[in-house]
C-alpha cells in the first residue's frame, strides 16, 4: 500500500489497464462499489447539512428526518451525532460562516466521537471551542435531539383486586448532561458538601448522620425546603417543615431545571422549586418508600458518578441492611434524568439498594402550594420557562426507545403529563 501511495494517478491507471485475473477483477469491483456507496453517503451528508442549517423548512431549522445511515450498524442518533460532530469540527477549523453554500466548502470529515462535545454556555458546562459557529438555538436543538427517551415501562401487579401497570408514568431520559457538564455539577456538589461541613449553609440545609451500620449515613443537602423524613424528637411528622429555613436553590441547579423544562423532560406547569442532593458512599442506600404528597408529581432524579439500580414494586421486601427485593430493577445511567409520575410514583414503592461505589443524585421536586414554607417566595428565574419549539414529537420504536420523526413543529406542541 505504501508503494501504491507513492505512484502518480497516471501510473495507477496504467497498472489497472493491464489484464487482471478474474479473482482480482471481482475484488477490485467490490472495492469500487464500496467506495461509490461511501461517496453517496458523503453527498447525502452535504445535502442534509445544507437543508438543516441553511434552508429552514416550514420556518424551523431543526427537522430530523434522516433515512440513510453512514454505517450499517449506526442507529439514527449515532449517525446524527457523527455527522454533527464532523460539521462542527470542520467549521471551527476553517472559521467559516455558517451561511456559506456547501458548494464552496470542503466536505466535513465525519469522525466518530464517544461523547457529544457541544457545550451550551448556560451555566452548566461552559463554552466549548467546538460548535462556536452555531447559534445558541442551533446548539440546544442538536443537544435536545440527542436525548434518548424511554416511556414504555410496564409491569402488571394485582393491587387491591385490580391488575394494573405499576410502572405507568415512569420515564428515563438519557444523555441529558454530557461528561463535561457532569464534572462541573459533581465538583459543585463537593463544594457544597465542604461548605456544609464548615457550617456555611443555613439551618438544616446540610445533614451528615453518623454511619452506625451498613446503609445508614447518606449525606443530604436540601434546598428550597426542609423535609423531615421521619417523626423527629419533637414529635414533628414526616413532611415539609414549614417553619424551618434552608438555603434557596443554587444558580447551577436552577440552570439544570431550566434545561429539563426546555428539553421536554419536565412540564412547564410543574417547575421544581426545591431539591435534595444525596451523596452516597459505598454501601449507602434508600429504603423502600413512596415520596410524600407534600410534593406534587412529577419529580426528577439526575444521576452522577456511577450508575445504579432503582427497584420498583407494590410490595418490596427488606432482606438485610441495605438489601431489598423487588420485581423491577431499572438502571439509571450517569447524566440521565429519571421521571417519577403516575402509578410509578403513587402505587409502586421504590428503593435504591446499597450502592457498590460512590454516587451522587439530585432530586428536583415542586412543593404543594398548601405546604410551602412560611417565608418562601417564588424564584423569578424559574417563572415562564418555555419548552423548545425546535423539538420534534417522538415516536416509539420496537426497542421501546423514542426516535425523532419528521413533522411540522407547532408553537403549541407540548407533551402532556
Amino acid at each position: 500500500m505504501e508503494l501504491l501511495r507513492s505512484l502518480e494517478k497516471e501510473q495507477i491507471l496504467e497498472i489497472l489497464s493491464d489484464v487482471l485475473c478474474s479473482h482480482c477483477e471481482d475484488l477490485l469491483l467490490a472495492r469500487i462499489s464500496r467506495l461509490r456507496k461511501r461517496t453517496e453517503y458523503e453527498r447525502d451528508d452535504i445535502e442534509y447539512y445544507r437543508d438543516r442549517f441553511d434552508t429552514p423548512r416550514n420556518g424551523h431549522a431543526y427537522e430530523f428526518s434522516g433515512k440513510r445511515y453512514g454505517m450499517q450498524d449506526d442507529s439514527p442518533r449515532d449517525y446524527f451525532q457523527r455527522r454533527e460532530y464532523g460539521l462542527i469540527v470542520e467549521r471551527s477549523r476553517l472559521g467559516e460562516d455558517s451561511s456559506l453554500s456547501y458548494s464552496h466548502r470542503k466536505r466535513p470529515k465525519l469522525t466518530p466521537h464517544p461523547d457529544f462535545e457541544i457545550l451550551l454556555n448556560d451555566g452548566i458546562g461552559g463554552e466549548s471551542p467546538l460548535g462556536n459557529r452555531l447559534s445558541k438555538e442551533q446548539k440546544e436543538g442538536i443537544r435536545c435531539s440527542l436525548v434518548q427517551r424511554k416511556r414504555d415501562f410496564t409491569y402488571f401487579e394485582n393491587v387491591e383486586g385490580r391488575n394494573i401497570n405499576v410502572l405507568e408514568g415512569l420515564e428515563l431520559h438519557k444523555r441529558v448532561f454530557n461528561v463535561e457538564e457532569q464534572r462541573n455539577i459533581v465538583d459543585y456538589v463537593y463544594q457544597l458538601q465542604k461548605m456544609g461541613r464548615n457550617g456555611q449553609l443555613r439551618g438544616r440545609t446540610y445533614s451528615e448522620p453518623r454511619k452506625w451500620m451498613r446503609g445508614k449515613g447518606r449525606v443530604t443537602i436540601q434546598f428550597g425546603c426542609c423535609y423531615n423524613y421521619a417523626t423527629d424528637k419533637y414529635g414533628n411528622p414526616p413532611g415539609i417543615m414549614r417553619d424551618e429555613e434552608v438555603d434557596p436553590l443554587p444558580p447551577l441547579f436552577k440552570q439544570m431545571i431550566k434545561r429539563m423544562v426546555k428539553w421536554h423532560i419536565l412540564p412547564p406547569k410543574f417547575v421544581p422549586d426545591s431539591c435534595i442532593v444525596n451523596i452516597y458512599d459505598e454501601g449507602d442506600c434508600i429504603p423502600p418508600h413512596i415520596d410524600h404528597h407534600d410534593f406534587v408529581r412529577p419529580f426528577a432524579t439526575v444521576s452522577f458518578l456511577s450508575e445504579c439500580d432503582i427497584v420498583f414494586g407494590s410490595n418490596l421486601k427488606v432482606i438485610g441492611p441495605g438489601e431489598f427485593l423487588g420485581p423491577v430493577p431499572i438502571t439509571l445511567p450517569v447524566g440521565s434524568v429519571f421521571i417519577l409520575n403516575g402509578n410509578g410514583a403513587d402505587v409502586a414503592k421504590h428503593c435504591v439498594p446499597s450502592v457498590p461505589t460512590k454516587r451522587i443524585s439530585i432530586t428536583f421536586r415542586k412543593m404543594d402550594d398548601s405546604k410551602l414554607p412560611f417565608k418562601f417566595s417564588p424564584d423569578p428565574e424559574l417563572v415562564g420557562i418555555k419548552p423548545l419549539i425546535t423539538y420534534s414529537p417522538p415516536h416509539k420504536t420496537k426497542t421501546g426507545h423514542d426516535n425523532l420523526k419528521s413533522s411540522e413543529i407547532r408553537q403549541d406542541d407540548r407533551r402532556s403529563f
